[in-house]
């Protein structure tokens, strides 16, 4: 614990010289960054301190045991339990400071759903799975925007690819990347049969142009008329766009706009984001175990969750949560969801680092 905490009283003292340097304060954008980096370090240091003031009263308290009065050891017997709880909970709270955060968590992210086993089911689940995000992105204040959809004749969707936009929304939405299985009498099925589908959902970190670089001579780029659906209006101008990232091989599509530059644009986020997603992957596979990114959703043909109509009942098969609160789920309410499954995923990373951390 000394030398970490050595380490931070030097990082502290390099942040305020730093927050001094006339250079720093005339760029909000480094103020900002350093001030934030100079909060989290003192509130760490403060964690640690607040520790070993607890260490010192356990020992001090734990002392008394041989006192001869039975009651006396009693009360202290009950003390320095009542103390050991709390530092064990500070140990906690100072470990979770420490492990490292994911620098993709506070972006907007870009989520791709797609209808899997099940046909037509298929398809009015994907739609069911984005009304239920974007009811939770609403209760958080955030702005979702249609990028790229396929719908289908009964409303719902083969392919639907969107934006959310708000504070930390990766850091809550990046569970969701796996296979979504709904049991339940569908509305296609005349004989009250009960059905099993699919639905796929890719959770993606929304990508800067800072962070992936496309050269020109990357891509191909083919434009050709909108296809209208369902007596939607068609497009006479070669509006819709496809573009071919050549050494990925990756295919992009747009046409919901008027505009190709529009369709352009839009196609050219949701690659910017594969590409980063595939990056982000690749590193992952070589530091993570797959236990760890099976839990953050990282294997998608994985079935990550059951939404079982007839028992009002949605389980979460990564971290054994059942929770009978089916309709306030589809309406948006994740928020209990999400806990668990970031408490989950705090204590895979605990058991981790432990051993690493030596700071008891």
């Amino acid at each position: 614990m000394f030398e970490r905490k050595q380490m931070l009283i030097y990082r502290k003292e390099q942040l305020e010289k730093l927050l001094l340097d006339p250079s720093v304060q005339s760029d909000s954008t480094a103020l900002q960054k350093y001030a934030i980096a100079y909060h989290d370090v003192s509130l760490l240091l403060q964690k640690m301190e607040q520790l070993a003031v607890l260490q010192k009263q356990i020992q001090s308290t734990d002392s008394l045991k041989s006192d001869q009065d039975p009651e006396l050891r009693e009360m202290v017997e009950i003390e320095v339990n009542r103390l050991r709880e709390q530092e064990t909970s500070l140990h906690t709270e100072i470990i979770t400071m420490i492990l490292p955060k994911d620098p993709a968590d506070q972006r907007n992210v870009i989520m791709e759903i797609r209808a899997a086993a099940g046909g037509e089911e298929a398809a009015l689940f994907a739609a069911e799975l984005f009304r239920m995000y974007a009811a939770y992105s609403e209760k958080k204040g955030w702005k979702i925007e249609v990028l790229s959809s396929n719908p289908t004749d009964l409303g719902g969707y083969k392919e639907l690819i969107f934006a959310v936009k708000g504070k930390n929304a990766y850091s809550r939405l990046k569970f969701e990347g796996g296979a979504h299985r709904v049991q339940r009498v569908p509305v296609t099925e005349s004989s009250g049969r009960l059905h099993t589908s699919t639905a796929t959902v890719a959770v993606l970190p929304e990508a800067e142009e800072v962070d992936i670089k496309i050269q020109s001579e990357e891509l191909r780029i083919d434009v050709y008329r909108a296809s209208g659906h369902g007596g939607q209006c068609v497009q006479k101008t070669d509006s819709a766009v496809r573009l071919t990232h050549l050494p990925s091989g990756l295919v992009v599509t747009c046409q919901d706009e008027r505009s190709q530059l529009q369709n352009k644009e839009r196609a050219m986020t949701i690659l910017r984001a594969r590409l980063l997603d595939m990056a982000r992957q690749a590193q992952a596979n070589t530091i993570v175990s797959n236990r760890r990114l099976q839990v953050k959703g990282g294997e998608r043909s994985e079935k990550i969750r059951t939404y079982n109509f007839p028992q009002n009942r949605i389980t979460d098969h990564r971290i054994g949560l059942d929770l009978y609160s089916l309709p306030q789920v589809m309406e948006g309410d994740l928020e209990e969801l999400f806990q668990a499954l970031q408490s989950q995923d705090i204590k895979e990373r605990l058991e981790e680092e432990s051993s690493k951390l030596s700071i008891s």
